[in-house]
């Protein structure tokens, strides 16, 4: 009995094997509401969504337009971000949260502008994924001359 007790307290900690699905879930309802921030979500911002869920995760086109379809309707239904963002901290490195806010700015940028309602969510989400200001504005600059979209 005692010898249990003892390999209960002293046994490695199993880790959890996140649940890819929960993650690409997560990532696309950040991307869809960045999409959606401005009032619309116009092909062109729906197109850059499918594709960075392609190039990002590996998936098929028909998996990322399901993983879009899905991620609208959930993106609906949220009331707060913070569930969101949490899978995310939790399961990407600091190098994977930087990039995935780098993908936030892409997806703004997509209609060709950037309105104070997709800054100030970007502002929000970069907080809560715990990526620096100087890192989110790093980024920016990235997604900005990759694009050839001035300031």
């Amino acid at each position: 009995m005692i010898d249990a007790l003892k390999a209960l307290f002293t046994a490695a900690p199993r880790s959890v094997v996140p649940h890819s699905q929960d993650i690409h879930v997560a990532a696309a309802v950040l991307l869809v509401d960045a999409a959606c921030m401005d009032g619309e979500f116009n092909d062109a911002e729906r197109e850059t969504v499918t594709t960075i869920l392609q190039r990002h995760f590996g998936l098929t086109s028909e998996a990322a337009t399901n993983l879009v379809t899905m991620a609208e309707a959930k993106q609906d239904k949220a009331s707060d971000l913070n569930r969101y963002t949490l899978t995310v901290k939790s399961e990407f490195s600091e190098a994977q949260r930087v990039e995935l806010v780098e993908l936030l700015w892409e997806v703004v940028y997509a209609d060709g502008e950037l309105h104070a309602y997709e800054a100030n969510l970007l502002r929000r989400i970069a907080g809560l994924l715990y990526v620096s200001d100087r890192e989110r504005g790093e980024a920016r600059k990235r997604v900005l001359s990759r694009l050839g979209v001035s300031e």
